[in-house]
């Protein structure tokens, strides 16, 4: 049997409400969608880069020990290439002129990718008497930093956000009160239980928090797909690793569920308050 609720919003009231609560709904995503796709870009590009290294020798007197711990490691490591001089000559071009004499002072370098950290930590250890071993993954801290920045702000947003859902809520609830005041006052006259005027309230902040978080939700998917599709078009570095896997989209598919269940929540709790303050 349908049950209709006690009292209700009037019609500019609930739509006004239920835009407020999409438009934060679709700022929570955002936020937490954003968050999601960096984390999962930093991790891609540190592990891209965790098992790579430059050994660097500006001796040549100890080139040919490096060469050896680099042959006799050889089960350790999973590709080996040795930097030519015209390489860095043409690298350093347009920084450094008379190319001829500059020749004679270059480095040697090998670009080496090891099987596995320990790997890498092992052999490091073996040539730093005789040279230097650069990590990828130490050389890319700035960008990586910039990434953790970038995560720490979207997460920021995710907080203001959610404080703003909780305040909204608890506008909702304490504006309908203060509308129905009169209704409140007769249900109490007539012995109506604080839970029962609570699930009143509930009912119609549910009937809000459906629609507009679907709403929200439903906006912020595009918009989440064309901020990933601009990243990778960049092809390379930090920003092209972005992406959101299949565990992010359920857990920006739970968001508007959580805040759904929240709100029912801040508004019993914000209507029996106000019931016991009467």
């Amino acid at each position: 049997m349908k049950r209709a609720t006690v009292f209700s919003l009037v019609r500019e009231q609930s739509v006004f409400m239920t835009a407020i609560m999409a438009l934060l709904t679709f700022l929570a995503v955002m936020a937490l969608g954003i968050a999601i796709s960096i984390g999962t870009g930093v991790a891609r590009w540190n592990a891209q880069w965790d098992l790579f290294a430059t050994v660097q020798v500006t001796n040549t007197k100890n080139e040919p020990a490096v060469r050896k711990i680099l042959t006799d490691n050889t089960a350790k490591i999973e590709t080996m290439r040795e930097i030519t001089n015209e390489e860095m000559l043409n690298l350093m071009r347009p920084w450094v002129s008379g190319g001829g004499v500059l020749k004679n002072y270059l480095p040697k370098m090998w670009e080496v990718k090891f099987k596995s950290e320990s790997d890498l930590d092992n052999v490091s250890a073996k040539i730093t008497q005789y040279g230097r071993v650069l990590t990828h993954a130490d050389a890319l801290q700035a960008p990586m930093s910039a990434g953790w920045k970038m995560i720490f702000i979207a997460a920021l947003i995710l907080g203001l956000t959610l404080g703003a859902i909780t305040v909204c809520i608890s506008y909702i609830a304490r504006n309908t009160a203060m509308l129905h005041k009169r209704e409140l006052e007769i249900l109490n006259q007539i012995g109506a239980t604080d839970s029962f005027i609570a699930r009143q309230m509930q009912i119609i902040v549910s009937r809000i928090c459906v629609v507009a978080c679907c709403a929200g939700f439903l906006f912020s998917v595009p918009v989440l797909l064309l901020v990933l599709s601009a990243a990778h078009s960049a092809r390379v570095g930090l920003m092209a690793m972005l992406a959101i896997s299949g565990g992010g989209w359920i857990c920006l598919g739970l968001m508007p569920v959580a805040i759904t269940i929240f709100a029912i929540w801040m508004t019993r709790r914000t209507t029996i308050k106000i019931l016991q303050n009467e």
